[in-house]
């Protein structure tokens, strides 16, 4: 099956109500497009890319923060289109419900923006068949006009959407893992095969927050850019990690955020350089793995969180207390897997902030509790797609369960496995995985008169020597 992509050609008022022209991409009428222009050359020269050869960007999974990092960098250098090609991979064949394409009309309706540019693009009259029913609309149909089925509520420019994934990659220059991490591995193996007969690597910045548990010979934690480089045979230092305190959603909007890329000096560099934008800047790190698994930590928290919220209908303090008491769980586990921790608290602090404010993890969580949603019905949930803290959860605590991995409990004396001493991520464990407990026995890890002040189990990863490297494969 070959997948579609499309062309337009005729300038439009997008979100941030600047105008853009679309060709194959967008210009901004903001005057950079020569600080662009010079970034775009800067990248294609480290790629080795002649005059008239593309540079091949394509964007692996379609939900609502791979299809924002697709329209942020087609709104940027889309109008280079002697220079550059965006487009973005996705499944074919996924419906859109009635319900969802009514709620589409509104959206489109409430937009000036959008409505001229649908009507003036001839596709105006088929989301009208949908509302009415008379039609059915597809994920891959909707996102060339701008609609993440994930992210309806926040039309994007026009995309070149792609259903075919070898038609996709085989040629790409970069390629952005935007798949959930329980789908990485199995994706970038059937990719694999297309790249049988290719010469060279391309570069790979992979979005994926989560991880696997592997526990034999020696427990350790896998992370996506490690499914990509094992399944690929792509070299590591080919393949970056992109994440930040951020919500897709308000990045498209301009609203001001910032992320890290890490991975190899050879393009986290340059790749920071080209990612920047006024509103979006992109600092560089060398510690891939770490910042990888940090952006898995904060989800599986960010559930409990949720669940408090809703619990003691928003009580502040009683947010307070849970914040105290997962960032220690989080501060120690750190511990665990760096011999330098400290480095990882602005970035993950921040991240795990934003995440229990306005992230999916913490919104599930709060269905959950309220008896909307149950763990029965699954981790991808409609309108919101894959909830990575649901897996994470599994992963850490079985990781953590290991024997071979005891420490000194502090008032015990005695070793104990490290989840032991992680009431709340073990009382999610039993919540969301083994489902011996309701959500409501989140708040028991607060209340439980023998928890350990959060400040003692900062103490204690603080004055011992808990890391240990074997956790992220190293010797």
């Amino acid at each position: 099956m070959v997948g579609s992509v499309e062309i337009n050609n005729s300038p439009i008022a997008c979100t941030n109500g600047s105008t853009h022209t679309h060709s194959n991409g967008s210009s901004q009428s903001n005057g950079s497009s020569a600080t662009s222009e010079e970034r775009l050359d800067e990248l294609r020269r480290r790629l080795g890319k002649s005059e008239g050869d593309l540079l091949k960007i394509v964007g692996i999974g379609a939900g609502a923060w791979g299809s924002v990092f697709a329209a942020l960098l087609q709104d940027a250098y889309g109008q280079f289109r002697d220079k550059i090609q965006v487009r973005i991979w996705r499944r074919p064949g996924r419906s859109v419900d009635r319900s969802t394409a009514e709620h589409l009309f509104e959206v489109i309706n409430s937009r000036e923006d959008v409505l001229r540019r649908l009507i003036r693009r001839c596709g105006y009259l088929k989301y009208v068949e949908a509302r009415l029913g008379d039609r059915t609309l597809y994920a891959d149909e909707i996102l060339r006009d701008g609609f993440c089925l994930n992210m309806i509520e926040t039309p994007l420019c026009p995309l070149k959407v792609v259903t075919n994934l070898q038609e996709a990659v085989w040629d790409a220059d970069i390629v952005v893992n935007a798949l959930p991490s329980t789908e990485t591995r199995e994706v970038f193996e059937e990719i694999s095969r297309y790249w049988k007969e290719r010469i060279g690597y391309p570069v790979i910045i992979s979005l994926a927050k989560g991880i696997e548990a592997s526990l034999d010979p020696v427990p350790r934690i896998i992370t996506p850019t490690q499914m990509i480089s094992s399944a690929t045979g792509v070299p590591v230092e080919n393949i970056l990690y992109l994440g930040g305190p951020n919500i897709a959603a308000e990045i498209y909007n301009k609203e001001y955020a910032n992320a890290r890329i890490c991975g190899s000096h050879k393009w986290r560099n340059p790749l920071a350089k080209f990612l920047r934008q006024p509103h979006f800047i992109v600092w560089d790190n060398s510690d891939l793995v770490t910042h990888e698994v940090m952006g898995g930590l904060k989800n599986v928290y960010a559930i409990g969180a949720g669940m408090v919220a809703a619990l003691t209908n928003e009580s502040a303090t009683s947010k307070s207390v849970y914040f105290a008491h997962c960032t220690s769980e989080m501060i120690f586990i750190t511990h665990l897997l760096t011999e330098q921790p400290e480095k990882l608290a602005g970035p993950l602090l921040a991240d795990t902030y934003v995440t229990l404010l306005k992230g999916r993890n913490a919104w599930y969580g709060q269905m959950l509790a309220k008896g909307e949603l149950s763990p029965d019905m699954g981790d991808s949930i409609k309108g919101k797609g894959m909830i990575q803290g649901v897996s994470a959860i599994g992963a850490f605590y079985e990781l953590l369960s290991q024997p071979s991995l005891s420490v000194l409990h502090p008032e015990e004396h005695k070793l104990v496995a490290p989840a032991e001493l992680c009431p709340i991520l073990k009382r999610l464990y039993k919540i969301l995985i083994k489902r011996e407990l309701s959500p409501k026995d989140i708040l028991q890890a607060l209340r439980d008169e023998t928890v350990t002040d959060p400040r003692e189990r900062i103490e204690m990863a603080q004055s011992h020597a808990f890391y240990r490297p074997s956790l992220l494969g190293k010797p």
